[in-house]
């Protein structure tokens, strides 16, 4: 996942902070996009899920939904995690932005900001957005892989990547051992797993 597919989210009601800040990104080759409110942001994001990285300059204070209450929402479906959150704030809403950063938002800059400053933040942020969007990528083929095993499977792979032997497994769930080695053998090809241990490790990457 390349730095060239992130995306810089602009949520500004003010349309010369938008164009400022879309021309300074791109005079660093950033690429974004810009939305006048909350609303038309969560509009046009929808219910699509982090795919590519991405991060957001949101404004504190902006007519109808803040961007606060933009950032809580986010906070909610898990989006500010993948996609962490730079609010742009004037003086006086500096302690509130503070109390964001404490909630989870990536950080804050205080207007009017510093262009070097500011592109170096994004440019951090949007790293931290390729690993976790990477991480998410991974646990949603997990989990689709997880979805195509059998109840019988599932049980299976549990106690095979807790390190069970055959026996012991086919003892726990009253089958022979050659139904586990089958089971197993599934669990394997449908995992995309070569062992127990490499079984082990892709499960630890799947909240639970």
């Amino acid at each position: 996942m390349s730095r060239s597919d992130a995306t810089v989210y602009i949520v500004d009601d003010d349309a010369s902070v938008r164009e400022a800040l879309a021309w300074l990104l791109r005079s660093r080759r950033l690429l974004s996009e810009s939305f006048d409110s909350a609303e038309a942001f969560e509009q046009a994001l929808g219910q699509a899920e982090p795919a590519a990285p991405a991060c957001l300059l949101l404004d504190v204070r902006m007519p109808g939904a803040s961007g606060l209450a933009l950032f809580d929402r986010l906070v909610e479906r898990g989006m500010a995690h993948a996609w962490p959150v730079i609010f742009l704030t004037g003086h006086a809403s500096v302690a509130t932005a503070v109390e964001a950063l404490k909630r989870g938002a990536f950080d804050f800059c205080e207007k009017p900001f510093s262009d070097n400053a500011l592109v170096d933040r994004v440019e951090r942020a949007l790293g931290v957005s390729a690993e976790r969007v990477a991480q998410l990528v991974v646990q949603r083929a997990l989990r689709a892989r997880m979805g195509e095993l059998t109840e019988r499977e599932r049980n299976v792979m549990r106690l095979v990547a807790d390190g069970r032997p055959n026996k012991l497994i086919a003892d726990e769930l009253g089958i022979s051992v050659r139904t586990v080695e089958v089971h197993r053998a599934r669990v394997f090809e449908k995992m995309d797993v070569k062992s127990a241990v490499e079984l082990s490790r892709a499960l630890q990457q799947v909240p639970s």
